[in-house]
């Protein structure tokens, strides 16, 4: 216990941090139903989460260094556990949102500590094989999610997804407590309370534009004002980034061609991979008819593919630049999101298998290398900085990819249906529309929201792909390549304790 203790404390945090990301998206449908909740409300119960996260990532892992890495990862779990509890409790899609914002606050205070309190606790060889632990946990839990999401879904039901989380709380906490020490970063810091508020300001607005867009329009006065503000955020966040002694975000790492290509790549990585898969999972379930459990299972092509790969390229790609890793790995994802825009009203899901393979067999690619690329192009002193703003621009992808593809997926079905049946049914509403529309008719509008949707996931793809090729030449193989994943965190532990 006094070895692996910490460890062990540490991974249940992550875990349940990371489960929570993909489990709700099977859970979409029956939540919908027992809610009455709409489009934008399913689309908020998952980008709430991950946009707390992707927002309040880097000022809560500068706050902890000062406050107490400890502190601030238990009140994480607190704060987690008393949100999960009010998912599960919600008694409308308002509150479910809320809650799930909640949820992300204390993911994000979770998230932030977990490096620099494993860099704190190992040392040499135990600190990789820690965070070759960890990294496997990581990964383990995006490809349990949707078939366990699936199992509690349709066994006791959606709210038992958050109801989970509590016991595992009371687990991390009591063992955090007991075997894990405080740490702390350099004396002197100061918590950039500004760049936080600005860059949160920034996301928050960007990703309701684009939400309410699919609903009012592009030009519309609600999302125009939304973006305008994510504007002047921005223009915020660089001014207080530009003048503040220790910012989030150090901009001259902007100046470093090979940095600006992973934080490229990053981006477009969560949201080309698993952006559209909360609308396959409500098209699986309220078109196809599947169950919650079946449509969870229908998911295991990619993330197993996933898995396999990203065990193997640790083995056999020892030494291969991250530009190929990345960059081939998102143009195997953008093809793969190709692949999957075949469907038509008469379709079997089973023709989403090459494509899912494909994005999964990508995934396994980029993922374990992206961390490591970041690190590798800034300089020392900056890689615990560049490990922080992987991890925030891989949520933001993702909740931006929720919101886009679900614009793109309403709009396309816009050509069948009229406004408010095509956002009925992509919020799964088929059943409530099955007397007015043929079965047909909606099976052919859903089929061809989701292909539009999986060729603009896959134009994006293959964009971010080929700049990663362009812009990131690190001459640094070793700590570059695919097999360093643990040994790039260990340096941003190292450099965070």
């Amino acid at each position: 216990m006094r070895t692996w203790g910490p460890l062990t404390a540490v991974c249940l945090g992550t875990f349940m941090l990371l489960l929570d990301v993909t489990i709700v998206v099977v859970a979409l449908p029956d939540m919908a139903r027992s809610l009455h909740a709409s489009l934008s409300d399913l689309q908020w119960v998952v980008d709430g989460y991950a946009l707390a996260l992707a927002a309040l990532l880097l000022g809560i892992g500068a706050a902890a260094d000062i406050l107490g890495r400890r502190k601030v990862h238990v009140a994480g779990v607190a704060l987690f556990a008393a949100a999960s509890l009010l998912c599960g409790l919600a008694s409308g899609p308002g509150m479910l949102v809320a809650a799930r914002a909640l949820q992300g606050v204390g993911a994000a205070a979770m998230f932030a500590t977990t490096l620099p309190l494993l860099g704190s606790v190992y040392h040499g060889r135990q600190r990789s094989t820690a965070l070759g632990i960890w990294g496997a946990v990581s990964g383990g839990a995006a490809a349990v999610g949707p078939v366990l999401g699936g199992l509690l879904t349709e066994g006791p039901g959606w709210r038992w997804i958050f109801f989970v989380n509590l016991p595992v709380s009371v687990a991390s906490i009591w063992l955090t407590l007991r075997v894990v020490p405080e740490s702390r970063g350099p004396r002197g810091m100061r918590i950039d309370w500004a760049g936080t508020a600005t860059f949160a300001g920034f996301a928050g607005a960007l990703t309701y534009g684009v939400v309410r867009a699919g609903s009012d329009g592009w030009t519309s006065t609600a999302p125009t004002a939304s973006f305008v503000l994510a504007a002047l955020a921005l223009a915020g966040f660089v001014l207080v980034e530009r003048r503040v002694a220790h910012p989030l975000l150090d901009l001259s790492l902007l100046r470093k061609p090979a940095f600006v290509g992973v934080m490229v790549g990053a981006l477009a990585f969560n949201g080309v991979a698993f952006g559209v898969i909360p609308y396959l999972s409500i098209w699986m379930q309220t078109v196809l008819g599947m169950s919650p459990v079946r449509g969870g299972l229908t998911l295991l092509p990619l993330t197993g593919a996933s898995v396999v790969v990203a065990i193997l390229a640790g083995k056999l790609l020892h030494g291969v630049p991250a530009r190929l890793t990345i960059g081939g790995g998102l143009l195997l994802i953008g093809s793969g999101a190709f692949c999957q825009a075949v469907l038509d009203a008469d379709t079997s899901w089973t023709m989403l298998i090459p494509g899912l393979v494909l994005v999964g067999t990508g995934t396994g690619f980029v993922s374990p290398s992206i961390a490591g690329a970041a690190l590798a192009a800034v300089p020392q002193e900056r890689s615990g900085m560049a490990g922080g703003a992987v991890n925030t621009v891989r949520q933001l992808g993702y909740a931006l990819g929720v919101a886009v593809f679900g614009t793109v997926l309403t709009s396309r079905m816009q050509d069948t249906l009229p406004h408010d049946a095509a956002h009925t049914l992509a919020g799964g509403g088929a059943g409530a529309l099955s007397g007015t529309f043929s079965e047909h008719t909606l099976r052919a509008a859903f089929a061809s929201g989701l292909d539009t949707a999986s060729v603009a996931a896959g134009v994006t793809g293959m964009i971010a792909g080929a700049l990663v090729l362009m812009l990131v030449r690190t001459p640094r193989p070793a700590t570059g390549s695919a097999t360093t994943g643990a040994a790039s965190a260990e340096k941003a532990a190292a450099a965070r304790g």
